[in-house]
């Protein structure tokens, strides 16, 4: 009997589920899908009907009017800059600060904890207007460290990365002291490395976060050599909001970035979510 037989025989669902599968994984690509066929219609189609942006002609000069005549490569660059520097920061201050609450004991260590834990309470549009007149009173507004240092405040992926840290064992800390390690080679040499799938969990999260962010920049950025995609985007959409074509165009230019990074770390991207969510 073969493998799929005896699945099925065990859940005699299992054919429904993948069909189910099968259509939501159908309705989640069709946008995409549409995306791209508008992206290659001829400027100034007109469609009748939604079939009709499905069907010929096509033509590839859009995309090289947007390639040509935009910033959407700018605005990629800058997202990819921000989200990289913010991501690496993060994660260095959020491990360490999640080794010292797990494995270090100070006065008021539980407190503090409980102080970070408060801190997701705290919706981020409540944080926007006391952010912006800090970011302004320190001469930042329109500049990519501007961009970058509110978002390196993650009380999420200090929590995420204790509840991990949590699970290396004490006996193994306690050796590593008796061979002379002190509290930073402790932190980088032993338990950062056992918790390298914590840690991919928190930067897929916050490079995911930096790359979608839309409020922050809208408000923290004024010359257009510093925009985001989000940014960016809304902003050319809105010179075109009569027409399907160019729009669509950029979009999709932006979207082939995203598409091929997700391809490549599919895996860690998955298992990174799953992580996270089972943790948090």
């Amino acid at each position: 009997m073969s493998q799929t037989s005896l699945e099925n025989k065990r859940d005699p669902f299992r054919p429904v589920k993948v069909a189910v599968a099968f259509i939501s994984a159908l309705l989640f690509l069709f946008p995409i899908i549409w995306m791209f066929f508008v992206s290659l219609k001829p400027e100034g189609t007109a469609a009748s009907s939604p079939l009709d942006w499905f069907a010929p002609p096509y033509t590839i000069g859009n995309y090289v009017d947007i390639i040509l005549g935009s910033d959407v490569f700018l605005w990629i660059w800058n997202s990819f800059i921000v989200g990289f520097l913010t991501t690496i920061l993060t994660l260095l201050l959020t491990s360490m600060a999640a080794f010292a609450f797990s494995k270090m004991r100070f006065r008021y260590r539980k407190a503090l904890y409980l102080f970070f834990l408060a801190g997701l309470m705290v919706p981020g549009e409540a944080m926007i207007i006391p952010l912006y007149e800090i970011i302004g009173s320190m001469g930042l507004l329109d500049t990519y460290a501007g961009l970058i240092l509110p978002g390196i405040a993650a009380p999420l992926g200090v929590i995420i990365l204790k509840s991990f840290f949590d699970g290396v064992p004490n006996e193994l800390i306690e050796s590593a002291k008796l061979d002379g390690c002190n509290d930073f080679r402790l932190y980088w040499n032993v338990v950062l490395p056992l918790g390298k799938s914590a840690v991919a969990a928190v930067g897929i999260l916050t490079f995911i976060g930096s790359w979608n962010n839309f409020l922050w920049p809208f408000l923290a950025i004024i010359s257009e050599s510093l925009y985001t995609l989000p940014v960016g985007i809304p902003m050319f959409n809105s010179n075109y909001s009569e027409t399907y074509i160019l729009p669509m165009t950029v979009n999709a230019i932006a979207s082939i970035p995203v598409i091929i990074a997700f391809l490549v770390f599919e895996k860690q991207i998955v298992k990174g979510v799953s992580f996270s969510g089972i943790k948090g």
